[in-house]
Order: C-alpha cells, then structure tokens, then sequence
C-alpha cells in the first residue's frame, strides 16, 4: 500500500515538474500568451510555484509589448478594416487580463491592464468604417454594390449592436439588391404535353423557392408576378426545343440452362442380404428459357436563357439532353423447371404489360432535365 502510494505521490509530482517546464518552454519559444495562462493555472493550484512566481511578469510584460507592437503595425497600415484586426489584438490582451485576474497571487504579482474600454473604441471605430463603406456601395446603385453593401451593414452591426441606422440600412440594401426572376411558362410543340410542362414549371419554382439557393435571388411564375406587381430583373425563358417517343422496340432471345446433380429417376440395387431397394439416379437438368424483352427510348432537348429584362439581353442559356427507357422484359420456358435459377425464375414470373402512355414517358425524360437545370441555377446563382 506505500509502495503504491509513493508512486502516486511521484507521479503527481513528475506531472507537476512537467508543467512548470512546459510553461517555461512555451516562454522560451515566444508563446507568451500561453505561457501566462500555464503560470496561472499553476498558481491557481500551488501559490508558491517558483517558477511560475518567476516567469508570469516576464511573460505577461513581453505578451503586453508583442500585442502592443502589433497595434502600433496595424494602426499604421493602409488597411481599411485595421480597427477589426486592433480589436482582435485587444481581446488577446483582455484575455490575458481576466486570466491573471482569477488567481489573488498572479494578481499581486502582475499589474494587468484592462482592455474593456479599448475593445469597445475599436468596436466603434470599426463599425464606422463598415458603415462609411456602406453608404459608399448604396450610392453606386447596381445590385452588386446593394449586396456589398449589406455585408457592410451586417458587418457594422455584428461589431456594434444598433449601431446608428445600419439595420434599417442594411434591410433597404437587401431588398435593393434581390434579383427577382420571373420564370415563364414552358411551351411544348404539342397541347398533349402541356400540362406535364406546367408541372414541370410549377415543381422548379416551388422547389427553388424552398430551397432559397442564393440569399439574394427570388423566384416567381408570372402570376404572381402579375398579382404581386413584381418588378422583374431577369426572365427564365424555358421551352422543350424537341421531345420524341420510339417506337416499342421487342427483342426476342433463348437460352439453355442446366443444372447438374438432380435426380432424374431411381434404379434397383442389390444389397449384401440379397434384398432389392430403390435408389436415386442423378443426372442434368435441363431447360430452354425464351426471353422477351420491350423497350421504349424517349428524348427530349430542353432549352433555357436568363434575360435581363432592362437590357434584353441574355445572361447565360444552355441546351440541356434528357432521355428515360421504359423496359419490361419476361420469359417463359420448356423444359425441367429445376433447371431454373432464381433469376429465370423471376423472368418467368414476369408478363407482358402496356407501356406508359406518352404523357407519363414525357414525365420521366423531365425528371433528369429538371435536376440539371437545378444544378445550373444555383452554380449560376452563386456567381453571379
């Protein structure tokens, strides 16, 4: 039991020692900010740790002139945002203070500065900037420099709650700055086709509306636009540039299967007493399987453009393929049925049945596009 107990006592003491040194190696190479932290820590649990009663002046003074030089750079760089890196720069010392301010021997020791007063004038100086930067974007008047200058509203707003009027500046710059489209009706060559199309519409409006793949980007159909009076920005035109059902192609194939080891019968034997007993009599299995199989191939070409509507002229467009096949396939055989594999079996248990109607082949051949053309928008989106 003393054994055991000296050797905690020896390792606590080695985890100890190991600290101390670990603080002074972190001073050593310069890491003051952590190494003020670790001589706290220590002298929170052991107030007469030499070591640390030794080194947390020396690294809080040389912590205190690292910040401070680097405030002294910034402030003298053309930096436009230089008030977000000195308020970085501050809590780094703030912190340090509220460290030493937790330990009543640390506290004795170090004479630690407050930083409250100088995070907060940083705040302001930085968030007048943002707003200053603001006000610039609203003035050149694009949605680009709208967008811009939300983020500098936000950015104000995050470094100084309520500061001033950026929130309401920051709501007019948002609303300036959506690009509201309008997405049109898709025309199809055939009257059959049309409602699958306005499915089709109504699906990628919704879905974009949903989905919200760009903050500043809003969808709408053209009734709302016309309910709503929607100024629009830009047109989604779409059309179906070309959509063809094939012909119901039948391709009909056999094929023997077999399977080996399978009783085929019984014969006679003969056993040491002079009696006769029936015994199995393996053999192949054998079978002819006769595969039918149905396929339609529909196509279709679909067409899209964004428009500016103020300088009708387009952004982007893109012709995007699409095609689904329709297959049925089934089978009957002749022949042993223990020559089927489960797979034959499932064929044989198939029948002929009517392919879709071309409505529903024209649904299928939209589902691809529609996934395409939602990858596009918001690829386009998210540049633009």
């Amino acid at each position: 039991m003393k054994k055991l107990l000296s050797i905690g006592i020896l390792f606590c003491l080695l985890i100890f020692v190991g600290a101390c040194k670990n603080g002074q190696k972190l001073y050593q190479k310069g890491r003051y900010d952590e190494a003020v932290t670790v001589f706290v820590k220590k002298l929170q649990k052991k107030t007469q740790d030499p070591a640390a009663l030794a080194y947390l002046p020396k690294a809080y003074s040389d912590a205190l002139d690292w910040h401070e030089d680097r405030v002294d750079r910034i402030l003298a760089s053309n930096d436009e945002l230089k008030w977000e890196s000195v308020k970085r720069e501050y809590q780094a010392l703030q912190s340090l203070y509220l460290s030493i301010q937790s330990s009543p021997v640390a506290k004795s020791l170090v004479a630690a500065k407050d930083y409250s007063s100088a995070i907060r004038g940083a705040q302001e100086n930085g968030a007048q900037v943002r707003y200053d930067r603001g006000l610039y974007f609203m003035d050149q008047g694009t949605k680009r420099d709208f967008r811009q200058a939300y983020e500098e509203f936000d950015a104000a707003l995050r470094l100084v709650p309520n500061f001033k009027d950026a929130q309401a500046l920051r709501d007019e710059a948002y609303e300036l700055g959506i690009i509201r489209v309008e997405v049109s009706r898709i025309d199809v060559r055939s009257p059959y086709f049309q409602f699958t199309a306005d499915y089709f519409r109504d699906a990628l409006v919704r879905n974009l509306q949903q989905r919200n793949i760009d903050p500043f980007v809003r969808f709408y159909d053209e009734r709302q636009v016309s309910q709503e009076r929607v100024p629009v920005d830009q047109y989604l035109d779409m059309h179906f540039y070309d959509f063809i059902v094939g012909q119901t192609y039948v391709e009909k194939t056999e094929r023997p299967v077999q399977k080996e080891h399978v009783v085929v019968g019984k014969r006679p034997v003969r056993d040491s007493t002079g009696k006769t007993h029936q015994v199995d009599v393996y053999g192949t299995a054998k079978a002819t399987i006769y595969i039918v199989r149905k396929t339609i191939v529909s196509k279709a070409l679909f067409d899209y453009a964004i428009i500016d509507t103020k300088q009708n002229t387009i952004i982007t467009n893109n012709r995007i393929p699409g095609s689904f096949t329709w297959v049925n396939e089934y089978a009957t055989f002749k022949g042993d049925e223990r020559a089927l594999g489960d797979e034959d079996k499932k064929l044989i248990g198939g029948s002929d049945i009517a392919p879709p109607d071309p409505q529903s082949l024209f649904l299928e051949v939209t589902r691809p596009i529609y996934d395409q053309l939602e990858r596009d928008l918001r690829s386009f989106y998210s540049r633009y």
